[in-house]
């Protein structure tokens, strides 16, 4: 076994609709973790909820995260995902301390976190596979005002190994909002915005996001004209 042979395969449809292979290797998946250690200090005391499906490479962020620190997942069943109280009622009892949520996921629990009446242990909260508007969190940081809870809107794609920017939120960020942030780049990657002629476009213009660096799958199973 080297860092270049596959890690795993994981499907994905994207704007397109059509299922497409993504080979990602050992050394993207082991150095999401490097890249991303300073900001959020893992332990072996972390407790993971394990809440996405192993079809979504969410799952691989929760599950290599949990055991490459030498912490604990708990895997969360789908009867129990699919209820946001009995969802939130195990975060409390398990003492889950590193939550992944989709922004959409994360609404129904703040819905929770306003009916139920536990003690969270949960020390980070990780926002991703889809566009979060931090509007959404006014409720969540009005019942948690002190920012004890580390909240990061994370974007990323499974082409690029789960994450590729990052940006905490604060509630004087929401106080202050301006508009959507994905943040800035993980260390070991490289992100553009470039024109149609895929030249670099000035600050401030629209372009298209292209992104470079460790964190690059392989390509595509059987589909070389499309990784190309």
């Amino acid at each position: 076994l080297t860092p270049q042979h596959l890690a795993y395969v994981i499907y994905t449809s994207g704007s397109t609709g059509q299922p497409k292979g993504v080979m990602v290797e050992h050394q993207s998946t082991a150095r999401l973790f490097y890249a991303t250690f300073e900001i959020f200090d893992f332990t072996h005391d972390d407790i993971w909820a394990g809440f996405h499906s192993f079809s979504f490479d969410f799952s691989v962020w929760e599950l290599w995260g949990a055991l490459a620190y030498g912490g604990k997942i708990v895997i969360v069943p789908r009867i129990i995902a699919q209820s946001s109280s009995e969802f939130y009622s195990l975060v409390c009892s398990e003492k889950i301390t590193i939550l992944s949520q989709t922004p959409s996921a994360f609404h129904k629990f703040i819905e929770a976190d306003r009916n139920e009446q536990c003690l969270l242990s949960v020390r980070v909260i990780v926002f991703g596979g889809e566009a979060l508007s931090p509007l959404m969190l006014r409720p969540w940081f009005a019942r948690h005002d002190n920012n004890s809870i580390q909240l990061v809107n994370m974007y990323g794609i499974t082409e690029t190994t789960v994450h590729v920017t990052y940006k905490n939120l604060t509630n004087q960020e929401i106080t202050n909002y301006q508009g959507s942030s994905i943040g800035k780049k993980l260390t070991d990657l490289r992100v553009y915005v470039l024109s149609a002629d895929l030249t670099l476009v000035p600050a401030g213009c629209v372009g298209e996001l292209y992104i470079g660096g460790a964190g690059l799958a392989r390509g595509y199973l059987n589909n070389a004209e499309l990784t190309a």
